[in-house]
């Protein structure tokens, strides 16, 4: 197995890895074969559940998985080089064919456009949803006439361009772009740039609700728009009418321009740390005709900055990157949700509203909700301006008044708990 940092894979040590397969299969082939240790209806199946994977199989090959008594449990997908060894992608008889992708693209794609309706309020969502649309490690979001893609696995990312052309005609779009998260680079032993299609531009612009934002693909984060938050923008709008606004973490400005044009806001501020992301925010107001307030900065230093200087907001959204990619960053993660929550409380008039937000899967809702309640009781008054009164020794109190997560287009596997990553928990701070 490769080491987890991909600063030590090598393009030429990986080339062979990054051939296109087909979809097809090739039926003079037989499967080789994956032995559990331990059996698991979940579709990661971890090195430590391995017994043993017959030597024919190469990185990347389509198994067939057995149970310790021989039985065949399903077909996945296999890496010797990550710690996810094999990710199932069903559990029947038949190992994948055409007709099986084919399918599975197609209940994803009548999902967003005739259950939910999507097109009809957005040309931004979720058409894969990874494991939760049976196509474990493949996400995919449609952004106008573009399809952008996250592989985070080396068996997907393999079959991922004739997947997106496929999915391409179901969706009616032009454009693909097919990217792999640099955590993924180590963690699944390869190393690609991103294949984009030949005509594909550096920018498009997608609408929601009405609202325009132009969406960049170079060097954004995940596929490049925050298809998840869109009915949590929304909602927050209703909160707006004649209020402040702070937006913390606003990558490109998502919150802060639906409070101000959806929620008719009467004033806006907005924080982000990257410059690029904080540039394209400043277009997106200017192209929906909107006065809003974008800082360059560290939400950290500016709610410090802010709390100084006696400012307070009647609505904060508290909205950070992902903190938390492995086990090992829990700790880290957690004690930086923590001083986060703390700092915002103190930016809420009382009786205002806090947004909180997580997009850490692996720091579940429990655990969230007790640093949230944690944060409250630190979030003290005692460090107050020199010369003024502290107003609170004992923090800030809270009510919960609602709790949601990612938008429809975002659905939940049972069998798979890291689908339900986005946590956000909706306050009065009092």
């Amino acid at each position: 197995m490769i080491a987890p940092d991909h600063k030590r894979i090598s393009q030429q040590a990986t080339a062979g890895l990054l051939d296109r397969r087909s979809l097809k299969l090739a039926g003079d082939r037989v499967l080789p074969v994956a032995h559990l240790r331990s059996a698991s209806l979940h579709p990661f199946l971890y090195r430590k559940m391995i017994d043993r994977v017959e030597p024919s199989a190469r990185p990347g090959d389509l198994v067939a998985v057995v149970d310790k008594h021989g039985e065949l449990l399903g077909h996945g997908l296999y890496n010797p080089r990550s710690e996810i060894v094999v990710r199932m992608l069903g559990h029947d008889a038949v190992p994948p064919d055409e007709a099986f992708w084919q399918e599975r693209l197609e209940r994803a794609v009548e999902l967003r456009r005739r259950l939910l309706r999507l097109d009809e309020v957005t040309d931004a969502y979720r058409v894969v949803h990874a494991e939760a649309d049976g196509l474990t490690g493949l996400v995919v979001d449609r952004l106008g006439d573009t399809l952008s893609a996250e592989a985070f696995s080396l068996g997907i990312f393999q079959r991922a361009e004739e997947i997106l052309s496929r999915l391409a005609e179901l969706c009616d779009t032009r454009h693909t772009i097919i990217s792999v998260p640099d955590h993924v680079h180590g963690a699944e032993g390869f190393l690609s740039d991103p294949i984009r299609s030949p005509s594909l531009a550096s920018r498009t612009t997608v609408t929601e609700f009405g609202t325009r934002f132009r969406v960049s693909f170079d060097g954004g984060h995940k596929t490049g728009f925050f298809c998840d938050q869109r009915e949590n923008r929304r909602r927050l709008a209703a909160f707006c009418d004649g209020r402040s606004v702070l937006d913390l973490c606003c990558y490109t400005g998502g919150f802060a321009i639906q409070a101000k044009r959806l929620g008719r806001a009467a004033d806006v501020t907005a924080v982000d740390l990257d410059e690029k992301a904080i540039e394209l925010a400043r277009e997106n107001a200017n192209l929906n005709q909107l006065r809003i307030q974008f800082v360059h900065g560290d939400a950290f230093a500016y709610m410090r900055d802010m709390f100084q200087n006696g400012r307070r907001y009647d609505v904060v959204v508290l909205d950070p990157p992902k903190l938390v990619r492995s086990r090992r960053e829990l700790d880290a993660g957690a004690r930086t949700h923590l001083d986060l929550n703390r700092l915002a409380m103190r930016l809420v008039t009382p009786g205002g509203l806090l947004l909180t937000c997580s997009c850490s899967g692996l720091l579940d809702e429990s655990e969230f909700l007790r640093l949230v309640h944690t944060a409250a009781r630190q979030a003290t008054d005692l460090d107050s301006p020199a010369g003024e009164e502290p107003s609170r020794e004992h923090g800030r109190t809270l009510q919960i008044l609602a709790r949601s997560g990612a938008a429809t287009d975002h659905p939940v596997a049972p069998n798979c708990p890291e689908t339900e990553y986005l946590k956000a928990v909706w306050l009065c701070v009092l």
